[in-house]
């Protein structure tokens, strides 16, 4: 993380393109440990179009100022006291008030045991902490915008990964949770969950980008999902993809 710092210290140009009245995003850090918001303050104060509004030493202390300043983005350590970043993030997310506000959640392991709870809690994808700035600056603003952080093929190892340690689901259960769904609804959100991005979709079933995206609006809706990074779990919990056998 040291190394990350002066790294970005030294940055004194952001590359990603931003319009001239475009706002800052406005973050809070959560994590239980000094040096590692400082740092991660350190490096997005280096880069334009960030602003640290906050700083949370554990999860309670990460949903109240979730609440009280209703920033675009909270980076969220998983293992805090008093309230673990699981639970902070399930209440930033069930809480209407705060439906703008997206979690990303921060790890030191590619593959935390809890990562998947967190997605399904609705955060919008995980970080690690040793990332580079470029990667961390443009993780934020992917979450920002509402998409899911984890490339798609990473999403997939991840959710099959954790879903194969839990139990089956049931028939009826599954048949159940995605009953609302249309043909079409349940082939794109396959298509999701195998880690194809829009375009991909749109040429695997001949429509446009935009066509799949007003499906998966429509998808997310009726699966109560927060976003694409949950909308996979959803279709593994529901048994419409199957875990890859290896």
């Amino acid at each position: 993380m040291e190394r990350r710092m002066s790294e970005a210290h030294a940055q004194t140009k952001d590359t990603w393109p931003r319009a001239a009245d475009e706002q800052p995003l406005r973050l809070v850090v959560a994590d239980d440990q000094d040096l590692v918001r400082s740092g991660f303050r350190l490096i997005l104060s280096s880069y334009d179009g960030f602003t640290i509004v906050g700083e949370a030493r554990d999860g309670e202390e990460a949903v109240e100022l979730a609440r009280r300043l209703h920033p675009d983005v909270v980076l969220m350590d998983i293992r805090m006291p008093h309230k673990n970043g699981i639970e902070a993030t399930r209440a930033i997310t069930s809480d209407p008030a705060l439906a703008d506000v997206r979690v990303l959640i921060l790890t030191t392991f590619d593959i935390d045991e809890y990562v998947y709870d967190a997605l399904a809690a609705g955060a919008g994808g995980f970080l690690l902490k040793d990332a580079e700035p470029d990667d961390i600056a443009s993780a934020v603003r992917v979450v920002a915008a509402g998409d899911a952080l984890i490339q798609p093929s990473v999403m997939r190892r991840l959710v099959e990964t954790f879903v194969r340690s839990r139990p089956a689901v049931s028939p009826a259960t599954a048949a159940g949770s995605l009953s609302a769904l249309t043909e079409r609804e349940r082939e794109i959100l396959t298509l999701v969950a195998r880690g194809l991005t829009n375009d991909e979709i749109g040429q695997d079933l001949f429509i446009s980008p935009a066509t799949v995206k007003t499906h998966l609006a429509r998808v997310m809706a009726k699966l109560e999902a927060h976003d694409r990074a949950q909308l996979v779990v959803r279709a593994y919990e529901g048994g419409l993809v199957r875990p890859s056998i290896r």
